[in-house]
């Protein structure tokens, strides 16, 4: 599911990029590998387990931004009868991690991998996530290969999971991706991505579930001073999204049919959650009738248009309540479901940079071949839904105290000054602060001062910013 995109340029020592070197600091982020870890990484990468089934006759490719090395999916696509047939080779992690010993340990410390604007801070070591273990092109790699065939309509038929050694033929990328299928130059794995993707996005409607276009956001720094823009994802970005979903809710069934698993769930949201998006969106003068449901709103945005795509960033708190379930022997838990994809999911397509994946595949493979899941996935199993909770509770810790960095720079400089804006939130045990949406630049921040009117427009004056010291304050004007 999609997270806040935000990347920054500008010199190392500039104020916003010292800032966010802080922020590792004063959050005790582990930029380093204990020396045992970084040692096994080393060891292991030369001598994975292979799987003894050859499937590198299959032409995969990858679809990845173009400075990506860590590359978790490859995929091909093709025609079978009246529908189709989709392949997806995961990287196999656990050919290489060994359990129980000090990588894997680091791994579970680690949970996730973390991104900042100017960087990020990888689970697995770069000899692993962007080398051996990595999906790239012309290199032989153990993977977890499912073939997952569908009908004319895109509905899934039959699934199937097995390891398997691979071999990528392409790294592609998005904008390359689009401009082939748009100029009808790509050939027919690669044609047959709009195909399905749109498919599924049909699927998708139909069954109640909301995919995000997030755009990525890009801070400049030009003549000492921050500047906001959006990169709107392409179509080619949420096909490719379809088939990762796809992978994910098959993974799912095959561990509910088999009784044993660990599940991403979300309930639905709270009406207090989507209150406060409808004022959002009333800041930004986005039109929401009450008749129009979140799914249309969302379906109706364009991306491109930069208060829209505000809205699709501040949309991703929805996904807030989101975590993972485990169940076993035949139990299976009361929530099933994740209310964004509208149906069971799984995180299974990202091994390299999340630690449920690689138990989530043992899981499936294991189903599939009528066998219990190996010792070491059960012993892990129970803990793995808390340490994936506070793994990505300082995942979204990381993400909030950047964005806060990221508009402290963009305001910087500019304290005292009026804007027009909306306030979105007012705490409960303290009426005097809430939060505030600017309508331009797409701002949040806190607003303290008497008679906060909720959801009403207000002008406000900037009291504070600064990107080393300072988050973004306001007070009503």
């Amino acid at each position: 599911m999609p997270r806040r995109h935000i990347r920054v340029t500008g010199a190392p020592e500039a104020p916003l990029r010292a800032a966010l070197t802080a922020l590792r600091a004063e959050l005790a982020i582990p930029e380093r590998y204990p020396p045992e870890a970084l040692a096994e990484a080393e060891r292991v990468s030369t001598t994975p387990a292979l799987p003894a089934l050859d499937a590198t006759d299959i032409p995969l490719f990858t679809i990845d931004p173009p400075t990506s090395t860590d590359l978790d999916q490859a995929m091909h696509l093709s025609r079978r009868g009246t529908g189709y047939r989709v392949r997806y080779a995961i990287a196999d992690v656990a050919a290489f991690v060994v359990p129980g010993g000090p990588l894997d340990a680091e791994t579970h410390r680690r949970v996730t991998t973390l991104y900042f604007p100017d960087g990020r801070i990888p689970l697995h070591p770069e000899v692993l996530s962007e080398a051996a273990a990595s999906l790239l092109p012309n290199a032989t790699r153990p993977a977890t290969l499912w073939t997952i065939d569908l009908d004319a309509d895109g509905r899934t038929l039959a699934v199937d999971v097995r390891r398997a050694v691979v071999r990528s033929r392409a790294k592609l990328d998005y904008a390359a991706v689009q401009r082939q299928i748009d100029d009808k130059t790509a050939e027919e794995p690669l044609a047959l991505l709009k195909e399905i993707g749109e498919l599924r996005e049909r699927l998708e409607v139909e069954r109640g579930g909301i995919s995000l276009n997030v755009p990525e956001q890009e801070i400049s720094e030009r003549d000492h001073t921050y500047e906001l823009s959006y990169r709107a994802p392409l179509p080619a970005d949420g096909w490719n999204a379809q088939l990762s979903l796809l992978t994910g809710m098959a993974a799912a069934d095959l561990m509910l049919t088999a009784g044993t698993g660990i599940l991403r769930t979300l309930p639905a949201a709270p009406d207090g959650a989507v209150g406060r998006l409808r004022r959002t969106a009333l800041a930004l003068h986005i039109d929401w009738p009450h008749h129009v449901s979140y799914a249309q709103l969302i379906r109706s945005l364009d991306p491109h248009d930069t208060r829209h795509a505000a809205f699709l960033q501040e949309c991703t708190t929805l996904l807030r309540g989101a975590g993972y379930t485990v169940f076993r022997d035949g139990v299976l838990p009361a929530i099933t479901t994740h209310a964004a994809v509208a149906a069971p999911y799984a995180h299974c397509t990202a091994p390299l940079r999340r630690l449920a994946d690689r138990y989530a595949s043992e899981i499936c493979l294991a189903a599939m071949s009528g066998d219990p899941p190996p010792d070491w996935v059960l012993a892990a199993l129970d803990p793995l839904p808390h340490e994936m909770t506070d793994g990505t509770r300082r995942a979204g810790t990381v993400e909030r105290e950047c964005v806060d960095i990221v508009e402290a720079a963009l305001l910087a400089g500019r304290v005292g000054e009026v804007f027009e804006g909306c306030v979105v939130d007012v705490e409960e045990r303290q009426p005097t602060a809430g939060t505030v949406q600017l309508e331009s630049p797409a701002v949040i921040g806190r607003i303290e001062g008497e008679h906060l009117p909720l959801g009403e427009r207000l002008r406000v004056r900037l009291t504070q910013a600064d990107p080393g010291t300072a988050k973004v304050r306001f007070a009503p004007a």
